[in-house]
Order: structure tokens, then sequence, then C-alpha cells
């Protein structure tokens, strides 16, 4: 690690809906991920990273802003971010700012950036955003927005270019399936496109004069779960050998009510009415279609990082891969997310990579927060980090000034009824998870979940209500007391400088 150091591009990817246990480098025997688990042995590859949120815009909102969702108000998706909260894009483009939460921020990163994808912390929503997500400051010189691959919006970049290809984009259903399709050819695909973004703008960086920044946001592996047919396939040929959904029949009777509402809702129909029970042949189509498109985002990701070594900035180049939240995808009796904070749902990847200045080859089992990307990001780019910001940055750990196996006690996330289909009662969540418990409490409802992940690492037998470990949950009662005050606004004043 004696190469000097300067500002290093950052090229952030950023998946849609990705559990951990999506990628080769993460124990998957059955995914095609060679690329990121090259990514992973180049770099850091994080085993135990936790989202602040289960939800897109929350989620999204907190690593972006490196605060948490009740503290930068943004709780739920159709929220939009408030004016004076900043994303750490901005802090690394082109700085000097006088208002807000910014007040006092004067120094000028000067990073030139840019987006191909999804953004998703303001409302987005065809019959509340006709016109697609509104477009404010995000520190993106370059936007080339497109939240999803259909057509809702004019300003949909992947819509306009299909379009110019003469391509409709449809999907099919698979035969004999009621839940799962096929999308557009791999050549036309969204993250194709997104990942040709990415490639025209990393080809052109050297003429830049500044350090860049670029956001690959792939809307996928988010449902509809509709991957191109040729990557489809290779799961279909040995369709019977895919493991299907972790779910103990009865599991949800000792748990919050809204899982058992999600089990019908989801699980027994995947939206579709009249409730009819889903086949095995079901859960294991829609496995397949959930790895084939991560499949499909390695080859995207392999053909940026060609780019980075073709131009020869591979070596100047901070890479993070992660996701902003997981997908259940059938286990403990649900599909999709909501209010519900197993493994599944709130753990996803995280690895960073940078040849010459971070040590490859290695993993870490500290607990982390999707927060602390943000510092992170300031401190490779040796940035001062705003005392606003409540995310605690990785780099130490990265560069070996401390141990790369310890970081936080313990990870924090909340559910603000962050989705539409819950009410009387709704649900708000918070949950706290160290390294042998996980306790989550619903608000109002003198209800909630505690599990002992050394005894029962499926998270299938909730012990809320059993009295052998009652000195437990008061025990941990107490500590999220404590971790509410503490994730409170640490600007007291609005324009408090930070």
């Amino acid at each position: 690690m004696s190469r000097t150091r300067r500002q290093p591009n950052i090229l952030w990817i950023c998946t849609d809906q990705q559990r951990l246990d999506t990628l080769g480098c993460y124990g998957n025997q059955f995914v095609h991920t060679p690329n990121l688990d090259r990514l992973a042995g180049s770099g850091v590859r994080f085993d135990r990273c936790y989202i602040q949120s289960p939800v897109c815009t929350p989620s999204r909102a907190s690593f972006l802003t490196g605060r948490y969702p009740r503290t930068n108000r943004c709780r739920q998706n159709g929220q939009t971010l408030p004016e004076d909260e900043v994303l750490v894009t901005r802090l690394l483009g082109q700085g000097r700012y006088k208002s807000g939460l910014a007040g006092h921020l004067l120094f000028n990163a000067d990073y030139f950036t840019g987006l191909a994808g999804k953004l998703h912390v303001s409302a987005c929503h065809p019959t509340v955003s006709p016109e697609g997500e509104r477009h404010r400051d995000h520190g993106y010189e370059e936007f080339h927005w497109s939240h999803h691959p259909t057509a809702d919006w004019p300003t949909n970049e992947y819509t306009r270019w299909l379009e110019e290809q003469g391509v409709v984009y449809q999907r099919r259903l698979v035969e004999g399936s009621r839940y799962v399709y096929t999308g557009v050819d791999a050549r036309y695909h969204q993250s194709t496109w997104c990942a040709q973004k990415a490639i025209k703008f990393i080809t052109t960086a050297t003429t830049y004069g500044r350090p860049w920044l670029f956001s690959v946001n792939f809307f996928d592996p988010h449902h509809p779960f509709d991957p191109p047919k040729e990557y489809l396939q290779r799961y279909l040929d040995r369709l019977d050998d895919l493991p299907l959904p972790r779910y103990v029949e009865g599991e949800l009777e000792e748990k919050p009510v809204f899982q058992s509402i999600d089990h019908q809702r989801a699980y027994n129909t995947l939206g579709l009415y009249p409730y009819t029970k889903m086949t095995d042949r079901d859960h294991r189509l829609l496995r397949a279609a959930y790895w084939a498109m991560v499949d499909l985002i390695d080859d995207q990701v392999s053909r940026i990082m060609r780019c980075l070594e073709d131009t020869g900035q591979l070596e100047d180049t901070l890479v993070v891969f992660m996701s902003d939240h997981g997908e259940m995808l059938g286990d403990h009796g649900m599909y999709l997310k909501g209010p519900y904070f197993y493994e599944q749902t709130v753990r996803v990847p995280l690895i960073l990579s940078w040849p010459g200045v971070i040590e490859g080859g290695r993993s870490s089992e500290a607990l982390v927060e999707l927060i602390d990307v943000a510092p992170t990001l300031l401190e490779a780019a040796e940035l001062p980090v705003p005392a606003g910001m409540q995310g605690q940055s990785l780099w130490p750990r990265l560069t070996g000034q401390a141990s790369l196996d310890s970081h936080r006690d313990d990870v924090y996330c909340e559910y603000l009824n962050a989705m539409p289909w819950h009410s009387n009662p709704s649900p708000y969540a918070t949950m706290l998870r160290t390294a042998s418990h996980k306790f989550v409490a619903f608000h109002g409802l003198d209800t909630g979940e505690l599990y002992d992940l050394e005894r029962d690492p499926s998270e299938t037998t909730n012990l809320w209500n059993d009295p052998a470990y009652r000195t437990v949950r008061v025990r941990f009662l107490e500590r999220l007391l404590d971790r509410i005050a503490l994730t409170a606004d640490p600007l007291p004043q609005r324009e408090a400088e930070w």
C-alpha cells in the first residue's frame, strides 16, 4: 500500500432489492457472478452490512445523506427528501453551499459527477409525479434518469433510448407460470443501458481535468421478475435442483400480524386474486428469475470494470458495490419487502475495492450500516465529514488503521409506516441487531420480535413473550431507547453549521 494517494475516482454501483446471499462470494452456489466475485477478491467484502429501512426511498435517502430516516425526515416511499438535506454526491461535486444544513461548507471538492438509472429520494409514481422524479440539486452534473424500465414518464431516458432503437418494451409470462416473465433481450435491457451510460462517462473522463463520481443505479433485481430469456434458461434447465423458500408452516402465528397479512397477500398469490396457493414450481421459478437478473448485473459490471482497465483508470478508482435493501423471496412465507426485519430484507452486499490502496482478498465480520458509506467516500477523497452526518467512516478499517472486524456494537433500522397497504393499525417499528440477538419493537402495539441468533439463526422462533427471555427483552428495550436518543438529529437548530 505504498502508492502515493490522490483523490480517487468513485464508481458507485447500487442495485435495487438485492439480498446478501445472491453472489458466489457470499456462498451462493447457483448464481453465475464471477465478475462481482472477482471484485470482492480485489477488495474488502463486508459480510454483515445492514440497511436503515427495508424500503427504497428512506433507505436511499439515508445512505446518500449519511443520516437516519427519522433524522433526515424522509421515512416513506412517496415522500421527498427535504430541500435542506444534502446528498454526499453534492458534497463531492462542486461544493460552496450557502443555505440549509450545508450552511458554511466552503470546501470545493470539484468532482465531475453523473448518474444512470434510479435515484428515488423524492415522490416517484405516475399518479403523483407524472413528469418523473423532480430534479433538484443532487450534485449530479450528468443525470440519466430511469426509475424503472416501463414507459410511465416522458423523462425516462431509458424508454426514450428504446424508442430510438425501434424496440418496444414488453414482457411475456413464462409458459406455465403466473408470476415470472421474460423481459427484453439483454442488449436492450435497462441494466445494459445503465452500464453503457457508465462506460461512455468513464471513457471521456480523462478530458474532465478532475476526479469523477458515477452512480450506476440498476433497477434489477427488483420485481417484477422478468430477466432476459437467455439468462432465465440456464436456471430452467436445472429448475428442480433449486432450493425452496425457508418457511416453517405456522411460524407466523407468534409474530406481528403484518407478516400474516403479507403472507396471504404475497406468498399465496403474489398479488393475484382469488387466493390460490403457490406451487413448488412457482417458488423455484421466482428464485430462478431473481438470480437470473443478478447474473445479468454481473455481466454489466464486467463491462464497466473492463472499461476502467482499458482506459487506465482502474488503479485510480474506488469501486463500491451495494444494494438499497433485500428481498424476502418466499422465506418466512413472504415475498418482496415490508414491515419486517429478517436478514433477507435488512442485510445486503457491500464490497469496496481500490487496487493499490485497499488491500484485497479480505472479508469483514464487523457490523456496519449503509449510512457508513457516505463518510467513507468523503474520507477516501480526503474531505471533511460534516458534523450532521451520522454514519461512521469505514476508511480506517479499509486501510489498516483499525481492526477490520470491529466497527459497531449494534445496527439500527426503522420502518415508519412506509408502505400504503397496512392501516388500522399502521406499523411503526424499530430494529436493533447485535452479534447475538435481534430485537424489533412495534411502537404502540405492545408487540415485537426477539430472536436468539446463536440458537436460531434462521429467525423462526419469536421469543418476545418467552418468560425465559424476559430479562433479555428488558435489556434490549433500554438499549433501544438509548439508540433512539442517539439517532436524534445531531443538529438541534436546522441552520446550525455542519
